[in-house]
């Protein structure tokens, strides 16, 4: 229901863009699982479990979901089955056995174990929030965010979406917050952050539940490193680890939001009460946040 983490994207050219639209192109790619010899499927899939739409829609969000499911086939069975069917070979024909065949060999192998191997699947959420022109994903890898928006860009045939490029850096931004020993604006120092030397072989230091201000974490900053991840809090609503790349990790939504959602009285109530919400605080801190770092560069 909540988010994680945080990787966000920049979208252009989406005035066209409506419900009906993003539900049929979503619809169009829908997931279906792995056929017996295919290793992995992926497509969109219904974000909420109570409702089979492709996407579950309040006045300031869309949330969309694409499905992975991929066979658990290890090695080591593959490579054992083999070795044993090598062995019988020279055993029984009394011959040796060549790479070419071997490579039959193991590829029949695979082909006979697919259709009876373990899946693993997994989903990743993203909200579409067209009022400020940002696709949040919740993910902290960015292979499988690059995924989701690959997916979606095929889905409607296109969609200009970057990530964010600001006039300040964030490395820039988040070791002067540090070195003066407190944020701007509404935001907060929290107890966790990451620092780096320069080079490619730099040290890397990582400081977790400490005080951010005390003398010996500000001398390091002072030695020649940068803030590559900052932990923060804003408004006392949430709190998160900020990295240089601008992806948010550890996010939780503090008592003063839970307060504020209230008690539902079903289960899409309180999804579409908590939607609105948590799209509503990150959007407006993400906002403050770039403001901080002069806004955004322009393409």
């Amino acid at each position: 229901m909540w988010f994680k983490n945080l990787i966000v994207y920049r979208l252009s050219n989406i005035d066209g863009l409506t419900n009906d639209k993003l539900a049929a192109a979503l619809a169009a790619f829908s997931f279906s699982p792995c056929t017996d010899l295919s290793w992995n499927s992926t497509g969109f899939t219904a974000p909420v479990d109570f409702n089979p739409d492709m996407l579950f829609a309040t006045e300031n969000a869309w949330r969309i979901a694409l499905k992975t499911e991929s066979k658990v086939l290890p090695n080591s069975v593959i490579q054992n089955l083999l070795t044993e069917k090598v062995q019988n070979i020279r055993e029984v024909e009394r011959r040796s056995v060549s790479r070419k065949e071997k490579s039959t060999l193991k590829e029949n192998i695979i082909d006979d174990l697919l259709p009876r191997a373990f899946t693993k699947s997994r989903k990743t959420e993203a909200i579409l929030n067209l009022n400020q022109g940002l696709l949040l994903v919740n993910e902290a890898n960015a292979n499988r965010a690059e995924m989701l928006l690959t997916k979606l860009r095929k889905s409607l045939g296109g969609l200009e979406a970057h990530r964010p490029r600001t006039q300040n850096t964030l490395c820039n931004l988040m070791t002067h917050w540090l070195l003066q020993g407190h944020a701007a604006g509404q935001f907060a120092l929290d107890r966790d952050c990451e620092l780096k030397g320069f080079g490619d072989s730099a040290p890397v230091v990582r400081i977790n539940r400490q005080n951010l201000t005390a003398e010996e974490i500000i001398s390091l900053v002072k030695n020649e490193k940068m803030v590559t991840q900052l932990g923060l809090c804003w408004q006392n609503r949430v709190r998160f680890i900020l990295t240089q790349d601008f992806t948010l990790k550890q996010i939780q939504f503090l008592g003063v939001v839970q307060e504020e959602r209230g008690q539902a009285e079903d289960m899409e109530s309180m999804m579409f009460v908590s939607q609105s919400l948590m799209t509503e605080v990150l959007c407006n801190m993400l906002e403050e946040l770039v403001k901080l770092l002069g806004g955004f560069k322009n393409g």
